[in-house]
């Protein structure tokens, strides 16, 4: 960009704070509601924060890419960071928990995060190169259409009807639990999983359009209004879609980029236009966002994997310092992921007044 767009990157930092916030607590038996995700249906803030990123991405892709042409180069830079993307959720997965011995690798998770989203920007940066906004429009609406008359009215090959619930005959828990069988989060579905993957793009397709309305925004009213449209659309959709995470319901999609685009605008209007200084801690964690990210699963991974007598370091950390008769359960839980959060904070302050910026 020849103006960076701050407030981008204050979203993309807050994102990255909130999603090392709830996967961080002191002890998964004590969370306040809002910091878990909905157990199928439904939406809380937690069940906002990955699809924000996705949201992000696609606004990147647009800035990144919309001065390049589809030369042979540009793919490899692409294919290159997807494949890092990808290799560094393979190695969450399944090198570092299990290395040395490499035990019970017939139920190592083969997706993840890092994976949906190498995967996903992979496909949406093609896309963006090789079509105008009114095509990968075109393309991000036919994927919410497609998805939901699939799952919602193709039947299986016995005639047995599909559901959108969490049961055999959901079609995404069915092909997860069919192609991927043991390699999976639950033994039922994963939030990661192959099908689920499709309405994640439209996800980033969503970002990369709210990134040309930035690029030409005249007045701030045309993001408040795209974002109060898909927000209508989204939960109007509930009625006949439910809002789910799990699967990634196209009215899960509409929702929360909705929401992305209503909270980007307000900061937007803030940082940009009013040029008020605020949320620079988030700034300069958004400059090294996946970077922040890989360390803090890394560290925390390895600190359940060190063992302390009976205790790993995690529990002995929480257990020593932060659980006491005068703070709730629920309360030093949250204390807990909310020091890690600082720490990580701290750590891309550090980074950015060092200049050091890792591109993945």
């Amino acid at each position: 960009m020849s103006k960076r767009i701050e407030s981008v990157d204050i979203l993309r930092g807050f994102t990255i704070a909130a999603m090392i916030l709830v996967n961080t607590p002191g002890t998964w038996s004590h969370i306040y509601a809002p910091l878990q995700h909905a157990k199928w249906h439904g939406l809380t803030p937690t069940d906002l924060i990955f699809p924000f990123f996705l949201f992000i991405v696609g606004i990147s892709i647009y800035f990144a890419y919309k001065n390049k042409s589809n030369h042979i180069g540009t793919y490899k830079k692409i294919a290159i960071r997807s494949l890092k993307l990808i290799g560094l959720g393979v190695f969450l997965n399944i090198f570092l928990p299990y290395f040395p011995f490499f035990k019970e690798l017939e139920t190592l998770r083969f997706p993840g995060v890092l994976q949906r989203i190498g995967i996903v920007f992979f496909i949406s940066s093609i896309l963006y190169i090789n079509f105008n906004w009114k095509i990968i429009l075109g393309i991000g609406v036919v994927i919410l259409t497609g998805y939901w008359l699939f799952l919602g009215f193709f039947p299986f090959s016995d005639g047995t009807l599909p559901t959108f619930d969490r049961a055999p005959n959901n079609w995404a828990n069915y092909i997860d639990k069919t192609l991927l069988g043991k390699h999976m989060w639950q033994l039922d579905y994963d939030p990661e999983g192959i099908l689920s993957t499709l309405p994640s793009i439209a996800t980033c397709i969503s970002g990369i359009l709210i990134g040309k309305l930035l690029d030409n925004l005249k007045e701030i009213k045309y993001l408040f209004f795209t974002a109060f449209s898909l927000l209508v659309l989204g939960y109007v959709l509930n009625i006949w879609f439910p809002i789910n995470k799990a699967i990634w319901s196209s009215s899960f999609v509409l929702t929360t980029s909705g929401w992305g685009t209503l909270i980007l605008a307000i900061i937007y209007y803030l940082r940009d236009v009013q040029q008020l200084t605020f949320g620079n801690i988030f700034k300069y964690v958004g400059m090294n966002a996946i970077t922040i990210y890989f360390l803090s699963s890394f560290i925390s991974t390895t600190m359940y994997l060190t063992k302390i007598g009976e205790n790993n370091l995690h529990s002995y950390l929480y257990n020593t310092f932060f659980v006491h008769s005068f703070f709730s359960d629920n309360f030093s839980s949250f204390l807990y992921a909310l020091t890690v959060v600082l720490f990580y904070v701290s750590l891309g302050f550090l980074m950015y007044k060092k200049k050091i910026f890792i591109k993945v």
